[in-house]
């Protein structure tokens, strides 16, 4: 399959060939922003929910569910790239599984938990809208789905502020790291929009601010 230059493919490419040193940047703490803002914003926005159970779509190495294991959370991970569900598996904390979007938008994932969490894993298109449709129905009553990512008005840069493809960076990281992921910009219109088309309803957004530039870091999202 030929992987087109910006496209859920190329996503999902990129992640497979930079599993390793995303692992070490992780658990290194490399990551400032990681640091001062938006671990703990994540946490305690999905803390506030007072679940007993969470599910970490994208999880990556698994920092977020052994983190709410801390807290007496059960988590469950799962993400499409094998190297890391390998790493996350190996450091514990919680049940971890290889999942695609894909497989989760039709129903190869059987769960139900208190929150569906999704922290800075909503970078595609296509699989991101499939994936989005199928949270409702992951949710045990009372539930919320739980979303971090980029904050649009912070990221959208120079270029135009619509949606679109846009081209990814490893700017900031070690030359470990190769072949960026492209991602998908939304505007903050085009998020509620998304939720609303989903069958999801917003009932909450926090910006959480970085303690040295004063602007947001990201923005989060609970629908439920």
């Amino acid at each position: 399959m030929t992987i087109e230059p910006m496209s859920d493919e190329k996503v999902l490419d990129s992640w497979h060939k930079n599993a390793l040193p995303w692992t070490s940047a992780v658990r290194e703490s490399r990551i400032e922003s990681r640091n001062l803002v938006t671990n703990t914003a994540i946490i305690d926005a999905i803390t506030a929910r007072q679940p007993e159970s969470v599910l970490d779509i994208g999880c990556g190495e698994g920092w977020l569910v052994r983190a709410l294991a801390d807290l007496g959370i059960c988590g469950t991970g799962v993400d499409a790239v094998p190297e890391l569900i390998e790493r996350a598996r190996n450091a514990g904390g919680g049940e971890f599984q290889i999942a695609s979007y894909e497989d989760i938008a039709v129903g190869r994932l059987e769960i139900t938990v208190d929150v569906v969490a999704i922290n800075f894993a909503l970078i595609g298109k296509e699989s991101v809208e499939g994936l989005l449709r199928r949270t409702p129905r992951m949710l045990a009553p009372g539930g919320a789905v739980v979303i971090q990512t980029l904050h649009p008005l912070l990221t959208s840069g120079d270029a135009e502020y619509v949606d679109g493809w846009r081209a990814g960076s490893w700017t900031g990281f070690s030359d470990d790291f190769s072949d960026p992921a492209p991602w998908y910009f939304r505007t903050m219109e085009s998020w509620v929009k998304l939720f609303v088309e989903s069958g999801l309803c917003l009932v909450g957004l926090r910006e959480p601010l970085h303690p040295v530039t004063g602007k947001p870091a990201s923005v989060i999202f609970t629908a439920v």
